[in-house]
């Protein structure tokens, strides 16, 4: 028997030890302040070993910094207290003792693994030092468990992964590299912060999976943070519900999805349900097209297979076309080609009859004011020492358009046109939720009143309730102004919600295109129809 079969045998020994109601953490009137303000709580939590707890709602909520305070990493500034207690063991909160606890008790997979993992050493060195430092004696040894590791997360030819970059692998990838991290100092639990919320719906559900598979062969205790209540629901034992910092409503996580008593849970849950309707705007007439790509390759350095292989693409005014793919599929990389922000890239695009990829300079510089780019992260998009009217008449400075007094003026009425009060103009970034900061990155994109609008994953970070209003203001600005919208996503019904046409991507090439409604019906490939199978899981 090998050492992996070894610990196959012993995890669900492993499993029953570790299931003892003595060994749970429990927290009692948790609360987060910043100054005399109360951010969170009081709130109570109960983690059991082999026991997964979801804790859900929209942006804002509390949810990261729940787990911020659990791992005792809350931001400079805000101050948290607390009961601890891990099993019958009193732990004083914001103690040595309560900071003892991240790794060998406490395992954390954060939202975004590319921003958790450091850029510039290989996954085998970032694994091998936390195996070091909880008491793994020689590199050799470390080396051979951190190999084990990433095969039991499956993650392909482990041997060669440890040699390997962040940036060289795909998103779902990462996200396992992120969860061998976690695994790595043996915890007892786990916090799961958002791990899916940038994955598409088949990398997601393989992802949870293999948290849920790890849970109960070690008998982990698991916390799942997340705004997608589809997942939670199939994964997580109880729900926790918060609104504003507060907790409106626990319970089995079937009986609240079933019957929720408290009016907030109710709001999520038919946001979540409601239809997906297909962008309102009618057929465009036929007419050339305002955007054009012929072909389009791109081939990153030491990739093993080109990212984008002889693409072509057409999109016309007022039309919505969707790029849908999984993670790795080459839908974002068409985006930056398209927008001329990836050298190294091949083929030919044209804005009406202006070639992009013939100009540079000056010339490239006046023709990007017709097309606005709105990106996944509108928090790391937005600059934040400046104030939402400074980012959103940002474009108009830069094009010398107006003066200073004219510029804020249509940056009030840029951000009343996307739903938000003009006297938010004086706000910074962190001051507003993420689907503001989003209304605030859809402002910025049409401050020069371009002819196309580029959305890359544009409401993949947002909970179901923001999502659905966001897709609603896309579809609407698409209308009213005419609008070409070009829409990345992996999400089939984000898709559906805002484009009347759909391409769908598969390693690097276009597999299918055609009606959005055609294509979600009567998928002809079989790439898409496993996208739209895993959409209705």
């Amino acid at each position: 028997m090998n050492a992996g079969d070894a610990g196959d045998t012993q995890a669900p020994d492993r499993a029953r030890a570790n299931t003892r109601s003595d060994s749970a953490l429990r927290l009692r009137g948790l609360e987060v302040h910043a100054g005399p303000r109360r951010l969170l709580g009081p709130l109570d939590l109960n983690l059991r070993p082999g026991h997964c707890l979801g804790v859900v709602g929209e942006s804002g909520s509390g949810k990261s910094l729940t787990a911020l305070s659990m791992l005792g990493l809350l931001p400079a500034g805000l101050r948290a207290r607390a009961d601890l207690a891990h099993g019958e063991i009193a732990i004083g909160f914001d103690s040595p003792g309560h900071a003892g606890l991240r790794g060998r008790v406490l395992g954390w997979v954060p939202q975004d693994p590319l921003a958790a993992l450091h850029p510039l050493r290989n996954i085998g060195a970032q694994l091998i030092e936390i195996l070091r430092v909880h008491g793994v004696r020689d590199t050799a040894t470390a080396s051979r468990q951190a190999q084990a590791l990433l095969a039991r997360v499956h993650l392909p030819e482990p041997a060669a992964a440890l040699r390997r970059y962040p940036h060289q692998f795909s998103g779902g990838q990462r996200q396992r590299i992120a969860i061998a991290l976690a695994l790595a100092s043996q915890p007892r639990f786990l916090i799961a912060d958002e791990p899916t919320s940038a994955l598409d719906a088949r990398i997601a559900r393989e992802v949870l999976d293999l948290l849920d598979r790890l849970r109960r062969e070690d008998g982990l205790g698991m916390m799942l943070i997340s705004h997608d209540l589809p997942l939670v629901g199939a994964y997580a034992d109880e729900v926790l519900v918060l609104r504003r910092g507060e907790a409106v409503e626990r319970g089995g996580t079937a009986e609240v999805f079933a019957q929720p008593r408290h009016a907030y849970t109710r709001e999520l849950i038919e946001a979540d349900r409601a239809p997906h309707e297909a962008s309102a705007a009618a057929p465009t007439a036929p007419s050339a097209p305002l955007l054009r790509g012929e072909g389009l390759r791109m081939h990153y350095r030491h990739a093993p297979k080109p990212a984008l292989d002889d693409v072509a693409i057409a999109l016309r005014r007022g039309e919505g076309l969707a790029l849908v793919g999984e993670s790795g599929s080459g839908k974002s990389t068409l985006g930056r080609v398209l927008l001329r922000l990836l050298r190294g890239a091949q083929g030919r695009v044209w804005l009406d009859e202006t070639e992009l990829s013939a100009l540079s300079g000056a010339a490239l510089r006046a023709l990007r004011k017709r097309i606005g780019v709105v990106f996944q992260d509108p928090y790391a998009s937005l600059d934040p020492r400046m104030r939402a009217g400074e980012i959103v008449a940002e474009p108009l400075r830069i094009h010398h358009i107006g003066d200073a007094a004219s510029r804020m003026d249509k940056a009030r009425e840029l951000l009343t046109t996307v739903g938000l009060d003009a006297a938010m103009a004086s706000r910074y970034p962190h001051q507003f939720s993420g689907g503001q900061r989003q209304r605030i990155a859809i402002a910025r994109a049409l401050a020069c009143a371009p002819d196309l609008l580029v959305c890359d994953e544009a409401v993949s970070a947002l909970d179901a309730h923001h999502r659905r209003e966001i897709l609603m203001l896309l579809a609407r600005l698409k209308r009213e102004r005419g609008l070409a919208l070009l829409f990345v996503t992996h999400d089939l019904n984000a898709a559906a919600a805002v484009a009347e046409r759909i391409a769908v991507l598969e390693a690097g090439r276009i597999v299918e295109t055609g009606s959005t409604a055609a294509v979600l019906r009567a998928p002809q490939h079989a790439h898409t129809r496993a996208l739209v199978e895993a959409r209705r899981l």
